[in-house]
C-alpha cells in the first residue's frame, strides 16, 4: 500500500503509537486507519482506541483485502488470513469456467468471492454455521447458506461438485491456550477450537465431502502441523486418491489437496 504524503502530520506519530503498542505493521495500519477516519479526527482517535485493545483492524474499518479483492468484514465474524490465499488459488485453479464449487466455513465468504471473480460462469455455493457470518458473505456478494458443514445445502448439488473447499476450524484443544492473549477477547473460540488433534471438524468433512463431489472432484482443506499426515488413513479410508499437500514460500504445511477416486 503506498505511503501517504508527508504532509499529513498525523501518520508519523500514528506509526509511533502503533509500533509501541507492538503491532508489527504499523505503518501500514496507520495507513488504513487514516484511510477510514478522513479528516475526521474524533472518529480516529476513535478507531485508534478501538485497535490498541486489540480489536481486529478489519473489524474497525470494515474490510480487509484477501487475494487482491476488498472484503467487507463485520464485526464477530472471522478475519480471513493471507495464508489462506494459497487454498483460495489452487481453487480457482481447479474449477472449471462453467464448475461447481462449496465453501464450508465461508466466514466472510472470502474464498467463495475469490472463485466467483476469477471463474464468473461457475456456481459458488457457500455455507456457515453462524448466521452473522452468512449474512457478511451475502453482503459480498456470495450465495450464503446457514448450515452446519454440508446441512442446507440444495440436494441438486449431490454428486455434481468439482471442489469442495474449507477452511475449517483446525487448532488442537490443547493448543488454543497458545493462541495470542487477545483473540479470544474478541473472536470466538468456534472459529478456531478444532477439537483434539484439531482434527474434529477436517475428519467429518473428508467423510461427508464424497457424497457431492462428482468422481474425480477435488476436496481442499487447510491444515497445519503434521495434520496431512495424521488423515492419511482418513482419506484412504473414505475414497481420495492423488493426496497431495499444499505449502507456503517457506515450506510450511497450509492444505491438502484429495480427489473423490471415479
Amino acid at each position: 500500500m503506498a505511503r501517504r504524503q508527508p504532509h499529513d502530520r498525523r501518520l508519523e506519530p500514528l506509526i509511533e503509537q502503533l509500533a509501541r503498542a507492538g503491532f508489527l505493521a504499523a505503518g501500514e495500519e496507520a495507513e488504513q486507519l487514516m484511510a477510514f477516519a478522513g479528516d475526521n479526527g474524533t472518529a480516529l482517535t476513535r478507531a485508534v482506541e478501538r485497535r490498541l485493545t486489540g480489536e481486529p483492524l478489519a473489524w474497525i474499518i470494515g474490510s480487509t483485502v484477501f487475494c487482491g479483492h476488498r472484503i467487507n468484514v463485520e464485526p464477530g465474524v472471522y478475519v480471513p488470513r493471507g495464508f489462506s490465499e494459497r487454498l483460495a488459488e489452487r481453487a480457482v485453479e481447479l474449477l472449471p469456467t462453467t464448475g461447481t464449487a462449496i465453501d464450508l466455513c465461508t466466514g466472510t465468504g472470502a474464498i467463495a468471492r475469490t472463485l466467483m471473480l476469477a471463474r464468473t460462469g461457475a456456481r459458488i455455493i457457500a455455507s456457515d454455521l453462524d448466521p452473522v457470518a452468512v449474512a457478511c458473505a451475502r453482503t459480498n456478494g456470495v450465495d450464503a447458506v446457514v448450515g452446519d458443514s454440508f446441512d442446507g445445502l440444495p440436494h441438486d448439488l449431490e454428486g455434481a461438485v468439482d471442489v469442495v473447499i474449507g477452511v475449517v476450524p483446525y487448532v488442537p484443544s490443547e493448543e488454543l491456550i497458545r493462541l495470542q492473549r487477545d483473540i479470544f477477547a474478541f473472536e470466538t473460540r468456534l472459529a478456531y477450537d478444532g477439537g483434539e488433534g484439531g482434527l474434529d471438524l477436517l475428519r467429518r468433512v473428508i467423510a461427508e465431502a464424497p457424497r457431492f463431489l462428482r468422481p474425480g472432484g477435488a476436496l481442499l482443506l487447510e491444515v497445519g502441523g503434521d495434520q496431512d499426515q495424521a488423515l492419511r488413513d482418513d482419506l484412504e479410508h473414505n475414497g481420495y486418491r492423488d493426496v497431495t499437500v499444499l505449502v507456503d514460500d517457506d515450506g510450511d504445511t497450509r492444505g491438502i489437496e484429495a480427489r473423490r477416486a471415479n
